[in-house]
């Protein structure tokens, strides 16, 4: 288990940051990292604030919208904008420019920033964006992240399925772990129940040696909302 609570924590004014991993000025060995993941950052970003242009390489960079809107530019002359049900993808490969700004003068933008460890390195950088309606989520975990893109979700180069789903009380689903598969699951938002454990919004939990990752919705409160990495 990974409480919300003992994640790091950097708060810039600007950017209202926590990690689940170490990331920037919080390190921490005993939470690098799990596998081919290694960031999970829970990022909101003030109205007409962001990070302005900065370079990556050798990373597969996952973007995950909450509430709110965020802009994107980067070196490959992509210049878009995401918002929730969106996931952005970027390869940054052998290198890579980019900047990420809060798209609205009025609201915060509320995301998730993932980071995932390549197979190869050097490849070229690319850019993907792709919505995945509620409905397409509710009550199962739909694939929003992978190998070979499958089912329309975005391309990772990497050994990695991403899956997002909505739960309400009374809806579960099931994800069978090949042998030698690991899982990471965070909570987005309100509260399920994983493999018998309830967690709540930004807990995090590792799963190894199951046979798979059972999520449940539980009475009262938000509707629970995860994201499940299913990790060679």
């Amino acid at each position: 288990m990974r409480a919300a609570e003992e994640r790091g924590h950097a708060n810039h004014g600007w950017l209202d940051s926590y990690h689940t991993f170490s990331f920037a000025g919080y390190q921490d060995p005993k939470h690098m990292g799990f596998r081919s993941l290694r960031v999970i950052n829970e990022d909101r970003v003030r109205e007409g604030q962001g990070f302005g242009t900065h370079p990556h390489r050798n990373m597969e960079i996952i973007s995950y919208v909450i509430e709110g809107a965020l802009q994107h530019r980067d070196s490959m002359g992509t210049g878009s904008v995401i918002r929730p049900g969106e996931v952005q993808l970027m390869s940054a490969g052998n290198g890579v420019t980019h900047s990420e700004f809060n798209a609205s003068k009025s609201e915060l933008v509320h995301f998730l920033q993932i980071w995932l460890i390549p197979s190869e390195q050097g490849t070229p950088p690319r850019y993907e964006q792709k919505a995945f309606s509620r409905e397409e989520k509710q009550g199962r975990l739909r694939v929003v992240a992978s190998p070979d893109g499958r089912d329309g979700s975005v391309s990772v180069r990497t050994d990695a399925v991403v899956y997002a789903g909505l739960f309400d009380a009374g809806e579960a689903a099931e994800l069978r772990l090949n042998k030698g598969r690991n899982a990471w699951v965070h909570v987005v938002r309100g509260k399920v129940r994983v493999n018998g454990r309830d967690l709540v919004a930004g807990d995090g939990a590792a799963i190894t040696e199951e046979a798979a990752v059972r999520v449940e919705g539980v009475e009262g409160g938000e509707s629970g909302e995860v994201l499940v990495f299913d990790l060679a």
